[in-house]
């Protein structure tokens, strides 16, 4: 089938004895229709307008058989969505032209049914003779009157037609709409199909007026709804397809109908949608347009896919070609070139069904399993196997990461995906315990040591011989110096300690301890010691041990803190947002004093125009040769002044309007901004200074952490550790470098 990018529009001549055949002209072409309208000539009037007009369309048919409107304009739509595409069908024109007759056609007559018998026809037709697949469809009948939806297929009692529930047209996730509450009926053969359509068209609205008897009073929507599926392929690809077969009613102007009471109603209601869907065709044949306003109307907006979408669309547009319809046959001619300015991107609908696609991907799982078990035996590969790791797996994994971690396992064997996973989530396990016993040991040490002073104390009077020092405590005073006095205990123990370590290390660099501390000087005195975890531990126990503050500060004094800190940017932002804030309010203070300045002078300039109105009315009124009233001087300059004031006022207050718009754009910034400063504050201040309550007990005056010095998150991870007493104090070497850190910290503090 031939793919077209635009909609295809034809032009349908009702057939009439009194043909405008010196109005309407159609060419031989069988495309191309010329309009000439007579001009109406006014004695000393100069006539201008346009009076002939030519459209080109798809096609003319001009007393046709309905066989003949079914083979042109339809046959190839309904072919279309067998395969997949989805199609449109519409007629458009004035009341009477002839677009029921078009679309339904006469049911009483075989001859003389309408489009939508025959595509019925044609598609169970179809499905009888294409074997290789196998088709279902189902059909639903919509009507649109006075803006409200109606299912002409709804459940049948008394005659009429019982809505059960409110109708709604909806956005698809996959593009396109949907009415949500419409009722779908399955069909197995042509006659069901017809039997729905004709109770439906039986439901339908119809009145009467002047130019027609069986006038339509609403828009009518026949679909059908086809999914077609292959019989030799066993993939899980389908195909579905949407034909909407649109019999739209007639505009009408009252002054021909003559139409009073409920039927001028549903004509207002008629020509409103029609001229809602006139503005959403112009918006598509806009490229430029980014907006198109499907949803103004029900109409439009559930023919959202047809008009613009993946669909193949075509218009019959049905014309009363008599003279006195002259004017109807040109908009609805102008319509349908505007309606071919439309393009279309049809395309298949394929779907996937997750059933089949579930059994089609189990399937080729199961066949590289089979894949994968032949390789593996070829390659003598036994022990080897792709389900998931069971716990004695995991068991046996933990065993080789920690082998593997403590130096007695090279390399850990790796089989498949399933063991790396294992491998790093036990790798992860691993850490996290390394890291808390870490932070526990931190803990730990301060306890640890009270019970260990007559072993510190032998320690430091050992190193306190090797350097010949009193045990005098001499405090260092000027921290300029590349070498401080130290004295018996503390600081003396502390820099020893790093001397050694750094001796161990090989770590040849200036440490910062109080400043700057010159390790040189006693690399020449202190000989490498040999006990490194003693050595780490009154390193710990130095940095965790000094008294420390243990009460955090007022949130007032923190926030000044923080503002001049961590949150100076945000604060920056702050205030720069009140300054502009300020100057827009008192711009528009002035201009409101301006405005009401200029109000009390125009009140003023009124009054006195009133009263002198007065005076020359009292006095007897001049009249000028024209014909107009005469003004003297004081109230020409009265005039003159309050247009200028008015203008003012006017200027005035356009500028006033835009200022407060601006006022309240800065305001809501100065709120966002000091939302956000006062949030983060909060978070800054909680995650710096407070600690959950299972904490609070080591937080006491000279307890070894201040608030503040470990964040929330790593002290939640700290657990209380019940054997303190058997856990060995071996430290891991590296550990050193996160010790002397925290020291640092601890002095900068």
């Amino acid at each position: 089938m031939s793919v077209h990018n635009e909609v295809m529009v034809y032009v349908r001549t009702r057939p009439t004895t009194r043909f405008a055949q010196e109005l309407i002209e159609c060419l031989p072409d069988k495309q191309t229709v010329n309009i000439r309208q007579k001009k109406i000539s006014r004695k000393g009037v100069l006539n201008n307008q346009v009076s002939s007009w030519s459209f080109r369309l798809n096609g003319v048919l001009h007393n046709v058989s309905q066989e003949d409107v079914y083979e042109q304009v339809a046959d190839s739509v309904v072919l279309g969505a067998l395969e997949g595409y989805n199609g449109t069908i519409m007629c458009f024109g004035q009341t009477g032209a002839g677009k029921t007759f078009t679309m339904t056609g006469a049911t009483e007559n075989y001859k003389q049914r309408g489009i939508i018998p025959r595509a019925i026809q044609k598609v169970f037709c179809e499905i009888g003779n294409r074997v290789e697949h196998t088709f279902s469809v189902h059909l639903s009948f919509l009507e649109i009157y006075n803006e409200t939806l109606m299912d002409l297929l709804a459940v049948v009692k008394g005659g009429q037609a019982k809505q059960c529930e409110t109708l709604t047209v909806v956005e698809e996730p996959e593009g396109g709409v949907s009415v949500k509450g419409l009722s779908l009926h399955s069909v197995h053969k042509e006659e069901e199909a017809l039997n729905l359509l004709f109770e439906g068209e039986m439901n339908k609205i119809i009145g009467e007026h002047a130019l027609n008897k069986n006038s339509s009073r609403s828009h009518c929507i026949f679909t059908l709804y086809i999914e077609a599926r292959s019989r030799t392929l066993s993939n899980a690809t389908f195909v579905t397809s949407k034909l909407n077969l649109v019999d739209l009613a007639g505009s009408e102007r009252l002054s021909k109908t003559g139409s009073e009471g409920q039927v001028q109603k549903e004509a207002l209601y008629i020509n409103k949608s029609l001229s809602f869907l006139e503005q959403a065709i112009l918006a598509l044949a806009d490229r430029r347009r980014e907006h198109v306003p499907f949803r103004q109307s029900k109409l439009t907006h559930a023919l959202k896919d047809s008009l613009g979408g993946n669909c193949n669309t075509v218009l019959v547009a049905n014309i009363f070609a008599e003279e006195s319809q002259i004017n109807e046959t040109l908009s609805t001619l102008r319509f349908a070139a505007r309606m071919k300015c439309v393009c279309t991107e049809p395309t298949i609908n394929k779907r996937i069904d997750p059933a089949l696609q579930a059994q089609s991907l189990q399937k080729e799982i199961e066949l590289l399993k089979q894949e994968l078990s032949f390789q593996n035996t070829l390659a003598n590969r036994t022990d080897i196997t792709y389900e998931d790791v069971s716990e004695a797996q995991k068991a046996v994994i933990k065993s080789e990461v920690q082998r593997y971690l403590a130096g007695t396992l090279d390399e850990i064997p790796i089989a498949s995906i399933r063991k790396i996973q294992a491998v790093f989530a036990q790798f992860k396990k691993a850490f996290r315990a390394r890291r808390r016993s870490l932070f526990l040991l931190m803990w730990k040490v301060p306890k640890m040591m009270l019970r260990r002073d007559a072993s510190m104390n032998a320690f430091c009077d050992h190193l306190f011989q090797q350097q010949g020092c009193s045990n005098t405590r001499v405090y260092p005073r000027n921290r300029g110096t590349s070498m401080y006095r130290c004295s018996q205990s503390w600081d003396f123990m502390m820099m020893i300690a790093i001397q050694q370590i750094c001796h161990i290390f090989r770590w040849h660099a200036n440490i910062a301890v109080y400043g700057t501390i010159n390790c040189s000087v006693l690399s020449n005195c202190v000989p490498p010691c040999q006990e490194l975890p003693v050595l780490i531990l009154h390193l710990l126990s130095f940095v965790l041990c000094r008294p420390l503050a243990s009460s955090p500060p007022s949130k007032q004094e923190a926030f000044e803190l923080y503002k001049s800190e961590k949150g100076s940017e945000i604060n920056s932002i702050l205030k720069e947002n009140k300054s502009v804030l300020k100057e827009r309010l008192e711009q528009q203070k002035k201009l409101t004093a301006i405005i009401n300045f200029f109000k009390r002078d125009i009140d003023r300039m009124s009054t006195e125009l009133q009263l002198c109105k007065k005076q020359r009315q009292g006095q007897g009124q001049l009249i000028s040769p024209d014909g107009e009233p005469v003004l003297d001087e004081a109230e020409v300059k009265l005039l003159l002044h309050l247009r200028e004031a008015k203008d003012q006022y006017r200027k005035n207050y356009e500028e006033l309007l835009s200022t407060k718009a601006e006022v309240q754009y800065c305001r809501h910034l100065v709120d966002q901004c000091r939302v956000r400063l006062f949030t983060e504050f909060e978070s800054w201040y909680n995650e710096s200074f407070l600690l959950p309550d299972e904490v609070l007990s080591i937080l006491k005056d000279g307890g070894p952490i201040r608030p503040g010095l470990v964040p929330v998150d790593k002290a939640l991870d700290l657990v209380e550790d019940e054997q303190e007493e058997s856990e060995p104090t071996r430290i891991l070497a590296d550990s050193a470098t996160s010790f002397y850190n925290a020291y640092n910290r601890t002095i900068q503090r």
